[in-house]
């Protein structure tokens, strides 16, 4: 997950301060030397690091924080400040061309991703700005490359522009510009050849691709794997081409996030987007600020709801609200619910958007598994309506039956069975205003 090495190491140390009613300037330089450490672990740049740690400690030993009543609180605020500041800030939105159409160009080296994410970006914003796209396959060397876009373009239902692999990259551009006007199509996405910034050659090409292009946004991904590799790679592109913005990819899959936490400070350019996972939906709009949220462990309740809002029908949700205050919950709701969830992303995501979601016990290094997940809705779906409705008259027999068609056992079956049933009196409490279970807050039967 995104940042986890680093946010373990934060949220321990913010900890420590976290209910302090008086901090001396010790504490807050030992605060520091902690910060710093967790920073250069997570492979944020060195020079960053410095910066940052001078900025926090200066406000920090403020005379408006030390002789504030909660002065623990007032550090870790600023720290949270800080962060946000050093990605960015404020949520760097995408450019738009008064005059369409819109040109995107998308630049890196080699397997960082740019063919994914361009493909990604088209659906998003023909989605969330009910944009026409086209793509440009423009990268003729690698292998497959045009293939890999057209098939992608297949899948979305959105147009690909190619001349094959033996035409000049420029003159592929400058036809696809052409055809983009002619087909009234107001967003224009050009996949480059991944290059070397010290490739001359291939570079000099990128530059004549921008000038036919005039591109509104000049968008570098960079592989977040890859560590201070990719702020150095930044840096070299953003001096020969000008960049207007990053997207990161593979964040989900780096647990030290340095790179994002650099870029920024380096280039001078903000991240806008970065990639979460493999699937077409699984790119979202850069926040600092929810961002820094997170790593802290303060969740992000706005992007929740942002997810929920795109995935969820909202009558479907009213309905569901209706029966949890009734309590006239069914296995039939409750595999719709999966379901529902299911496509908002992975569970682990989602759950680390929850703020405090890491001090429930049981909650930290909660790995959820998706097999059983499957496996519950595979139950549910070999019992019958009646069942379904009143799981109560499921014996012996049924339970036989309901484990042969769902391919699991009747100790799954019974496992499942009582997990509802203590969900069923969880809601019953918690609709009275009682407590609920701490050991597992959701009581969802694949945590």
């Amino acid at each position: 997950m995104a940042f986890e090495s680093l946010s373990d190491r934060l949220q321990a140390t913010m900890k420590k301060i976290r209910g302090r009613g008086k901090v001396s300037e010790n504490d807050v330089k030992q605060m520091m030397r902690e910060i710093r450490l967790a920073l250069l672990e997570a492979d944020v740049n060195f020079k960053v690091v410095k910066t940052f740690i001078k900025k926090v400690q200066e406000r920090a030993v403020g005379q408006e924080i030390m002789k504030s009543l909660t002065p623990g609180q007032q550090i870790i605020k600023v720290v949270q400040e800080e962060l946000t500041e050093l990605m960015g800030g404020e949520q760097t939105k995408l450019n738009f061309s008064l005059k369409p159409p819109t040109v995107l160009l998308f630049v890196g080296l080699q397997g960082a991703g740019k063919t994914t994410s361009a493909a990604k970006l088209a659906n998003h914003i023909r989605k969330n700005n009910n944009k026409k796209p086209l793509m440009i396959a423009a990268d003729i060397y690698r292998p497959a490359a045009i293939k890999q876009l057209q098939t992608l373009g297949s899948q979305l239902n959105i147009p690909v522009f190619s001349l094959g692999d033996q035409v000049n990259p420029v003159d592929i551009v400058r036809q696809g510009m052409d055809q983009a006007r002619a087909d009234h199509n107001d967003l224009v996405i050009i996949d480059t050849a991944g290059r070397l910034h010290i490739d001359e050659g291939l570079m000099n090409e990128l530059e004549q691709i921008k000038e036919v292009s005039h591109p509104d946004e000049v968008f570098l991904v960079v592989d977040a794997m890859t560590g201070q590799d990719a702020v150095n790679v930044a840096r070299a592109f953003n001096d020969r081409l000008d960049i207007t913005g990053v997207i990161m990819t593979k964040l989900d899959g780096d647990t030290r996030g340095g790179a994002a936490l650099s870029i920024r400070s380096v280039t001078g350019k903000p991240i806008k987007f970065v990639g979460m996972g493999e699937k077409m939906d699984a790119l979202e709009p850069f926040h600092p600020d929810r961002m820094a949220s997170r790593i802290l462990g303060m969740g992000d309740v706005l992007s929740l709801i942002e997810k929920a809002q795109a995935t969820i029908d909202e009558e479907k949700a009213r309905d569901m609200q209706q029966k949890l205050l009734s309590v006239s919950f069914t296995l039939d709701d409750f595999l719709e619910q999966i379901g529902q969830v299911r496509t908002m992303g992975p569970l682990e995501d989602l759950l680390a958007m929850m703020p405090g979601a890491n001090k429930f016990k049981g909650m930290k290094n909660m790995q959820i598994d998706e097999k059983k997940i499957d496996q519950t809705e595979a139950i549910i779906r070999s019992m019958t309506s009646h069942e379904k409705t009143e799981p109560e008259i499921i014996n012996a027999s049924r339970k036989k039956r309901i484990a042969l068609g769902s391919g699991t056992s009747v100790a799954d079956v019974n496992r499942l069975l009582k997990q509802f049933k203590d969900m069923k009196k969880m809601m019953k409490q918690f609709m009275g205003k009682a407590k609920g279970k701490k050991r597992n807050p959701f009581n969802l039967p694949f945590m």
